[in-house]
């Protein structure tokens, strides 16, 4: 805010779209994501030069060209090692890592899980429309069993990546999902993940309509999205279903109960803490273990949020005590270590 012969003015808005013509597919759910990238960004108070976009390949990995911003469109999967190099040097930018259930599963798998475990502060958006759109429709990491695609006409015979699973496994310090077609959830998770200190992933549920069309409509459509989704929220309940249904915890093991019935109320059930580890590892499960019965609704929301040093913060800290106490450093000893020895 600021004042003007006594006048209070909201603070200038910044318009973070770039001058460059959006080049998705008609009504891909990318154009969605993007939309609200924008707007928080612009409700975020941030200057164009503190704000750093880089990405992989794919359809997702556009996005650095549509954002006025620094940005950087890199190469297949390598995106964690870009970012990582980027934060170490510079921890005064806010560093956002775009990339696609494709571009992080496979080829990325190895540098995204040690992104995770080393906790570098960058926000992850991973875009999972479980298809690889744009190299025209393959099966991907994440596409289910059975996905006849163009490279499996016969049905995929691959089990798929559970993607927050992945990243619980890799001790990812925040775990959300939200969906392209809940702008308003969307923005509020990515507002979370922002404020978050250290390595936040955010998986968006996000429908290719040429290639993959409907894969989340489940979730999405009036008509079925109460009964197959939940919304998780820290401190409540476990409730979906318009408050008719709910999940509770028998020997920790979730178990979906009617609140309509009478049998079980809202104080039998499982209540969320988005602190809780081990109750984390079976949220992000919720939809694909074999051992629950019955059909369990997919969870949105943030799942799991922990305090640990980040990667650049003991980095910067190990530079620092060694200037300290040694000064400038000498490369040509450090290469020669203190185990040496001469052969007469």
């Amino acid at each position: 805010m600021s004042t003007t012969n006594g006048t209070v003015t909201a603070p200038e808005t910044i318009d973070f779209s770039s001058d460059q013509e959006v080049r998705w597919c008609p009504g891909c759910g990318d154009y969605s994501i993007l939309k609200q990238v924008q707007t928080l960004l612009e409700q975020s108070g941030k200057k164009k030069e503190e704000v750093v976009f880089i990405s992989g390949i794919g359809c997702s990995s556009r996005f650095p060209y549509y954002l006025d911003t620094y940005g950087l469109h890199s190469i297949h999967g390598r995106a964690p090692a870009l970012v990582s190099g980027l934060r170490s040097v510079r921890p005064d930018l806010s560093v956002w890592m775009i990339t696609g259930d494709g571009d992080a599963l496979s080829i990325g798998g190895n540098h995204i899980i040690h992104l995770l475990r080393r906790n570098v502060d960058v926000n992850v958006l991973l875009f999972n429309n479980e298809i690889y759109g744009l190299t025209k429709g393959q099966y991907s990491p994440t596409s289910p069993e059975g996905a006849v695609t163009r490279s499996t006409p016969m049905g995929s015979t691959d089990h798929p990546f559970n993607p927050l699973a992945l990243v619980k496994g890799a001790d990812g310090t925040f775990i959300a999902r939200s969906m392209d077609r809940d702008p308003k959830h969307m923005r509020e998770i990515l507002a979370r993940a922002d404020a978050h200190r250290g390595t936040s992933l955010v998986e968006i549920y996000q429908n290719c309509n040429v290639f993959n069309d409907g894969a989340f409509e489940v979730f999405t459509e009036k008509a079925s999205k109460a009964t197959n989704t939940i919304f998780v929220e820290h401190g409540k309940p476990l409730v979906f279903a318009g408050g008719t249904k709910g999940i509770k915890l028998n020997d920790m093991t979730p178990v979906i109960v009617d609140l309509a019935e009478g049998a079980n109320s809202v104080n039998d059930l499982w209540v969320h803490d988005e602190r809780d580890g081990y109750k984390a590892s079976i949220l992000v499960r919720l939809f694909d273990d074999p051992r629950l019965e019955g059909h369990m609704p997919r969870p949105f929301g943030v799942f799991y949020v922990a305090d640990r040093p980040t990667h650049e913060e003991k980095l910067n800290a190990q530079v620092a005590a060694s200037k300290a106490k040694k000064g400038i450093g000498d490369l040509d000893a450090l290469l020669k270590g203190e185990h040496t020895w001469t052969i007469a």
